[in-house]
């Protein structure tokens, strides 16, 4: 048994709710949809955009000579409405109802350049006026011009607007045939059936389109979310890498804190208690910092990472790398100025790291070229500066694999380090990085 709810209107009166069947609610959905998209505002001013210009054709052409080009679908619209026009003048006598029909076929044409809803229902209107002038001269109900126009005015419209605004289109169509075939077509000869075979296949192909244009925004805008995505995932994976070889960094000098600090009141004959505490303090403080990164070490790290069972390389480790990167076929010599100290070693990872990639890109991107390596110790910090020349023959369609993020770990590293660097090609048609790592000034420095 059906429940009925009560429901009280504004006249107080009380009506019980009658649920509505499916198809009940997709016709009133239909209806509501073909008010919206022919009834609502049919008339509203919109000017048909002129297009950018840097299509295949448009790229081809001069600068002033573009710019014309950028109005071309309007003069389309208005070659389509004179071919109407003509057709509409060649198929009436001569006098002015040639003329009148010429100008029916061709004003709803150029109305949809303008009010490409309102064209449609003056389309309408022009093709039933033209059968009247005419005089049943023709088949009924559409002139050769009234089908020239109505069908240009179909496709222009369809384009403009969406597939629903084309479906209605089409049915409004095919509704006005069949009546003005019931009322008047027993005296003439009809031509309803071709006009709506035509005017389907044209919606049917507008309808296409935009499928497909629809479909390829929506490829390109995952697209974008997707390289968005890829490059996050990607500055993540630098900044979890360069986190790893850091905590050895940083590790080892807590390790050294903690060491020294319990050895520093042995050293001491007789230190007093305060001491003492200070120095006890201090080895709990860095070990339990120690512990702490190493926890923290353990959320970065990857699941099939293996923990180094080496010292993390420095500069001092430069010379080796350059040797490997000669047996790999890359002639690399290397230019040192300045004089050599010891720098941080967070600096000299960073730098050896920076250097390394550089190199890698090289050997993946211009095989057979050769590479100079240039480090400057200068007053405030340190510079690099990695340049490759030209590969002696042609470039590779599909360079070496490799991480493809290179210049971005190169970035992190240096940001890091509040350091500056640019990479881009070099006036030979090689390729060079140049990176400046800042270093706090210390006494010893000076000198």
């Amino acid at each position: 048994m059906t429940e009925t709810t009560q429901t009280q209107p504004p006249d107080g009166a009380f009506r019980p709710y009658i649920p509505r069947s499916p198809e009940y609610r997709a016709a009133a959905q239909a209806l509501r949809g073909l008010r919206q998209d022919l009834f609502h505002d049919a008339f509203a001013y919109r000017p048909l955009p002129r297009t950018s210009g840097d299509g295949p054709l448009g790229r081809r052409l001069p600068g002033r000579t573009r710019r014309y080009a950028a109005w071309r679908p309007h003069a389309l619209v208005v070659a389509a409405g004179m071919l109407a026009m003509l057709v509409a003048l060649a198929a009436q006598a001569e006098g002015p109802a040639g003329l009148v029909t010429g100008l029916l076929a061709l004003v709803p044409v150029l109305l949809t350049l303008v009010r490409p809803v309102g064209a449609f229902w003056v389309s309408l209107a022009a093709a039933a006026a033209s059968s009247v002038i005419s005089g049943g001269f023709g088949d009924w109900p559409w002139q050769p011009g009234s089908i020239v126009s109505h069908l240009t005015v179909l496709t222009v419209v369809a384009i403009r607007t969406r597939p629903r605004t084309a479906a209605w289109m089409w049915v409004l169509t095919a509704a006005y045939s069949f009546l003005a075939e019931g009322l008047f077509g027993y005296r003439f000869s009809t031509d309803s059936a071709p006009v709506l075979a035509v005017s389907a296949l044209a919606l049917l192909a507008v309808t296409v389109w935009h499928v497909r244009r629809s479909a390829e925004r929506e490829v390109t805008a995952q697209q974008s979310v997707t390289a968005h995505e890829r490059s996050r995932r990607t500055l993540l994976e630098e900044r979890t890498t360069i986190a790893r070889e850091l905590h050895d960094v940083v590790a080892h000098h807590m390790s050294v804190v903690a060491i020294q600090a319990e050895a520093a009141p042995y050293r001491v004959e007789n230190p007093p208690p305060e001491l003492e505490k200070a120095f006890a303090t201090i080895r709990e403080n860095a070990v339990a910092a120690l512990t702490e990164l190493r926890r923290v070490l353990g959320v970065v790290r990857a699941e099939d990472y293996a923990a180094p069972d080496a010292p993390q390389p420095t500069l001092a480790d430069l010379g080796t790398l350059l040797a490997n990167v000669r047996e790999a076929g890359l002639d690399v010599e290397r230019a040192v100025t300045g004089a050599v100290r010891e720098l941080p070693q967070g600096v000299e990872l960073s730098a050896y790291r920076i250097v390394q990639e550089a190199l890698s890109n090289t050997l993946r991107h211009a095989p057979g070229a050769s590479a100079r390596v240039e480090i400057g110790y200068v007053l405030g910090g340190l510079g690099l500066r990695v340049v490759n020349g030209p590969p002696p023959g042609p470039a590779p369609l599909r360079p070496s694999p490799g991480a493809g993020h290179g210049i971005t770990g190169m970035r992190e590293r240096v940001a890091m380090l509040n350091g500056e660097m640019t990479a881009g090609p070099a006036p030979d048609g090689g390729y060079e990085v140049a990176v400046f790592l800042p270093v706090p000034s210390a006494g010893g420095d000076a000198a």
